[in-house]
């Protein structure tokens, strides 16, 4: 009974193997995406999701791909769950020892870490981009799994000291995060031009919706809106930067950058809602998909479009 009740419980035999095998399956995902993004590949994305999500403001950090980042983080907790496991106990029993113990904590604020942050692009995901990337599903999935194979792995002596650890981590982790991705959504005001703006466009513009905007350009069409429109913005967002910024847009809300209220007004019978596309003397309401815009238009170039 007594050797029974001192065998180690298997998860706390098992726990950094497990740790092991997902981070290496993030760090092979998370660098195969960081070669596509920095190649120009089309193939990383099986969803239409995760190609808006991946050509988003919110892909990087700094000028360099999160996936760069993400890469780094599953490697660091792959190696730190891994390293005591390979120091031979019957020779360096100290240092596998020190090993486990320095370790645990590490993996403990790694692992919270990457929750937290996993969570606000869960919320990005759901509330600004409002769409399904499997990727970024499957990242916070793995990172809520470090934490708690690293809170249920092992036996902690001080669950006090380890949660005053992890309110630092977490309260760290969300000023940080929220730090780097602040001008994400911030009104894009131009000091130089008075009026409102409206929101940022947060997509990426692909070859296709350049070409698209060129030849919206090159027709003469025009895109009457407001700034405060949502269906306005969706429609940029469609485009993406610097595409959104390509064709002419016509500013109908009195208070919004170089507003045209005169002309609004004057095709009052014409543009009787926002957004309204005038396209070869013809005038077509609503938000349009860039497929059907390039039909309307004549257009014949590249329609791969990316969002």
């Amino acid at each position: 009974m007594s050797r029974r009740s001192r065998r180690t419980p298997w998860l706390h035999r098992w726990s950094r193997y497990i740790i092991t095998a997902i981070a290496c399956v993030g760090a092979i995902v998370t660098g195969w995406l960081t070669y596509e993004k920095l190649t120009g590949g089309a193939a990383a994305c099986p969803t239409e999701g995760c190609t808006q999500v991946l050509s988003s403001p919110y892909a990087e950090v700094f000028g360099i791909p999160l996936t760069i980042f993400g890469f780094l983080a599953y490697a660091s907790m792959g190696i730190m769950a891994i390293a005591p496991t390979l120091v031979n106990p019957d020779t360096n029993k100290d240092l596998r020892m020190k090993l486990d113990d320095w370790t645990w904590p590490l993996l403990f604020v790694g692992a919270t870490a990457m929750t937290i942050f996993s969570g606000y692009l869960m919320y990005v995901l759901a509330f600004e981009l409002q769409t399904v990337c499997v990727y970024c599903i499957s990242s916070a999935i793995f990172s809520l799994s470090f934490l708690i194979l690293t809170l249920l792995g092992r036996a902690w002596d001080d669950l006090g000291k380890l949660m005053f650890i992890g309110i630092i981590v977490v309260m760290v982790t969300l000023i940080g995060t929220l730090g780097v991705y602040s001008g994400v959504n911030a009104p894009a005001a131009d000091s130089d031009i008075p009026g409102e703006a409206g929101p940022r466009v947060t997509t990426t513009s692909g070859d296709a919706e350049l070409a698209l905007a060129a030849h919206l350009n090159s027709i003469g069409a025009k895109m009457y809106g407001a700034y405060w429109c949502p269906h306005c913005h969706d429609q940029k967002q469609l485009f993406g930067l610097p595409a959104a910024t390509e064709f002419p847009y016509v500013e109908c809300a009195p208070d919004g950058q170089n507003p045209q209220t005169a002309l609004c007004q004057s095709l009052s019978d014409q543009v009787r809602g926002f957004p309204t596309w005038e396209i070869n003397g013809q005038y077509y309401p609503g938000t349009r998909s860039l497929q059907e815009l390039a039909q309307l238009s004549g257009y014949s170039g590249p329609t791969n479009f990316v969002n």
